[in-house]
């Protein structure tokens, strides 16, 4: 490492951060990969001693949400030091410099971090008549990101129009968008999953690349495993309203004010892999489902496609893979009737055996039970 190249504990001290904040924000990326707590000094050492990641990060067809997301970490070091140094490589919406400087910027990290850098892409790319919906600098976005992963050691697939294509490759899809995958191939590739995704997992994405100087491991859609291996639905607070058969018939109804289970508004937790209902959003203040909204599924593929938002799925695997929200709860409803009634008849027997007992009467015979 030269003398000109700092660390990001190095960055974190410039910008007024304690040592005790950085040891904070350690432990907190350790915790959301998953790590053992033994694993917090690995994770400070590698902040430490290692430079920063040179990052390249495009912009296509989207919304800028993810970049949003991104900036309002709920730890004041995600973005002071991992997407403040990432800006001074090349991001169109961040980056101070413009025009010709911007592109030099680019054509510098693609240069001098050849096979070290790593591209992130916010956005669809267009294929349709040539790529022509979405130009910048007077090349297509298509060129551009073939440009930029040719030397890249990894590329990022920041949110679902970069991952899936979201709305834009929704039918019809006049554009032609296609996400990421469809088009580069033969690099280590990370769907970074969501509508957008959450701040702290995006950055614990660029923290696990480095500190153990790989990716992480991924799901069969290309998702990090620490942040999309389980269902919103099994982490949901309202889950036990669920195998209780409470429902929310409409947003308006005194079961919407109780927090009842959302599914049959619509609800994709059960069938949507994400960390929404652990992490939550906005230093953990909440998430859809806790505002009460259902989930829509925006971290599965084709969600827009994937029927309307407010119509409540027919079966999902849970309780049976032909289980519905309708048949759980009348399930058990009948269980809970049977239980109760089968409660009610044997304390009856006890009851009557006991006053047989005290009067010198004989026992209840078995066949009278």
């Amino acid at each position: 490492m030269s003398k000109n190249q700092k660390t990001y504990y190095d960055l974190a001290i410039e910008k007024g951060y304690s040592r005790r904040d950085f040891m904070k924000f350690s432990a907190m990326m350790a915790a959301l990969l998953g790590l053992e707590s033994s694993s917090i000094g690995q994770v400070a050492k590698a902040l430490e001693t290692k430079t920063r990641i040179p990052v390249i990060w495009l912009h296509g067809q989207e919304c800028t949400c993810c970049s949003e997301s991104f900036i309002r970490s709920s730890h004041p070091l995600v973005a002071d030091i991992l997407l403040d140094k990432i800006s001074l490589d090349y991001t169109e919406t961040l980056m101070a410099a413009a025009g010709h400087q911007a592109e030099k910027s680019l054509q510098d990290t693609i240069r001098d971090y050849k096979g070290k850098y790593i591209l992130a892409v916010e956005g669809s790319i267009p294929l349709n008549n040539n790529g022509v919906y979405c130009c910048i600098g007077g090349k297509t976005f298509e060129q551009i990101v073939e440009e930029a992963a040719k030397d890249a050691y990894a590329v990022l697939a920041w949110g679902n129009c970069a991952s899936a294509g979201c709305v834009q490759a929704a039918k019809p899809n006049p554009t032609g968008a296609v996400p990421i995958h469809k088009m580069i191939s033969g690099k280590p590739l990370i769907n970074v999953q969501g509508c957008p995704p959450i701040a702290e997992v995006m950055a614990g994405v660029l923290v696990h690349i480095l500190t153990f100087g790989q990716i992480p491991e991924l799901d069969r859609l290309k998702r990090p495993k620490a942040f999309y291996s389980r269902r919103v639905h099994d982490t949901c607070y309202r889950r036990p309203n669920f195998d209780a058969g409470l429902f929310v018939q409409s947003f308006d109804d005194e079961n919407a004010k109780r927090g009842f289970c959302l599914y049959k508004m619509g609800c994709k937790g059960p069938v949507t892999y994400n960390a929404c209902g652990v992490m939550e959003w906005n230093n953990g203040t909440s998430f859809p489902i806790k505002s009460g909204h259902p989930c829509i599924g925006c971290s599965e593929e084709g969600f827009w496609d994937n029927g309307p938002f407010y119509t409540h799925l027919t079966n999902f695997p849970g309780f049976g893979i032909e289980s519905t929200a309708d048949k759980v709860g009348l399930g058990l409803g009948i269980a809970t009737g049977v239980g109760i009634a089968a409660h009610a008849i044997s304390t009856n027997i006890r009851k009557r055996s006991l006053i047989n007992k005290v009067n010198g009467k004989p026992e209840l015979e078995k066949n009278e039970s």
